[in-house]
């Protein structure tokens, strides 16, 4: 995804900070502060624990770690559907939200595959397919175990399909761009310029600031000077979003059939320009949306509920129309994944 004279640039240390804040998993407002945080990653050897790290608080004893996993064997620290684990266990036990359990030996044999593996010549692309599916490997073959398994059952595509949706936002020589705004002002903008099948430019919002001026306090106005400034000084867009930080947050984790077609038609969110991938996944967002909300209805009617089977088939069609839609171009709906790894 990124060629080899990639350059990254326009960001200050309060930049990097927002940008990587606004993808990290947060909870509903009340449960927020006490939620578990970080996560454990142990070490064992046949089920014994030799190390454990918390990325919060730092090393732990591992006998501290005997009660969670009351002597159970290596396969005890795999999922087993609608049982506690002894990760789960672990984790609970040390207030984190995840935990990682390997045995020895499975860092040096994931690097030795990864090395076996690679090619001279292969992206980052084609370097992180080919390492996230030796990690599935050693996941399936019981070296390397986590809980919770939240991508669980989530397809791998392969560097062919990636390139193919990337095609489909961004075409070579354009751009993609997020600007968020808050309190009247630009709280974040990222920039990536594509060179041919990669990215050679990653820009922050610090380079576009003086180029925005004075601005109006109204980011459905403000926006279209970030839009100028992005095409003067890097390329052409090829798919921009532009919205609130509020909405955009919340946008994240809302699961809601119609949530970000509704967000768009009210101008909540700005997508300019919307690629075409893109307008279909929201057209039929819209689509599932109304005929979830005529399901309802006609379900309130008894003369009408007999209605409703026909209504779910059609839901289930209107998922799989095209072959335009990203979500089709993957294999799997981003916005879903995206979703589960940041709600708590």
């Amino acid at each position: 995804m990124l060629t080899h004279d990639a350059r990254f640039e326009g960001f200050t240390t309060e930049d990097w900070v927002r940008f990587i804040r606004l993808w990290q998993p947060r909870a509903a407002p009340e449960l927020e502060a006490t939620r578990p945080r970080g996560g454990v990653v142990l070490v064992h050897e046949d089920g014994i624990p030799l190390k454990i790290l918390h990325t919060r608080t730092g090393r732990i004893d591992p006998s501290a770690a005997l009660p969670a996993l009351a002597g159970a064997p290596a396969d005890a620290l795999s999922l087993r559907p609608g049982q506690p684990t002894a990760l789960e266990r672990l984790a609970r036990d040390h207030h984190a939200s995840w935990a990682i359990g390997m045995s020895l030996g499975a860092l040096d044999d994931l690097m030795e595959r990864f090395g076996a593996g690679v090619r001279r010549g292969d992206d980052l692309t084609v370097q992180a397919l080919l390492l996230v599916s030796i990690v599935r490997d050693l996941v399936a073959e019981g070296a390397i175990a986590s809980w919770p398994q939240r991508l669980r059952g989530l397809p791998l595509p392969t560097p062919q399909v990636v390139h193919r949706t990337l095609d489909a936002l961004c075409g070579d020589g354009r751009a993609i761009a997020l600007g968020l705004f808050d309190a009247g002002g630009l709280w974040t903008a990222f920039v990536a310029r594509r060179r041919g099948p990669a990215f050679d430019v990653i820009a922050g919002p610090d380079g576009l600031r003086p180029a925005l001026g004075l601005l109006s306090g109204d980011w459905r106005r403000d926006y279209r000077h970030l839009e100028q400034a992005v095409v003067e000084k890097y390329a052409p867009l090829g798919f921009g979003c532009f919205a609130e930080l509020g909405t955009f947050r919340a946008l994240q984790t809302d699961g809601r059939p119609g949530a970000w077609s509704r967000a768009i038609a009210v101008r909540d969110v700005v997508i300019a320009p919307m690629p075409a991938a893109v307008g279909v996944a929201v057209g039929f967002d819209s689509a599932r949306y109304a005929l979830q909300g005529l399901r309802t209805l006609t379900g309130r009617i008894p003369p009408f509920a007999a209605i409703g089977s026909m209504l779910d088939a059609a839901r289930t069609r209107v998922g799989g129309l095209t072959g335009k839609d990203i979500r089709v171009l993957l294999g799997f709906d981003p916005m879903a994944a995206l979703r589960t790894l940041l709600r708590r």
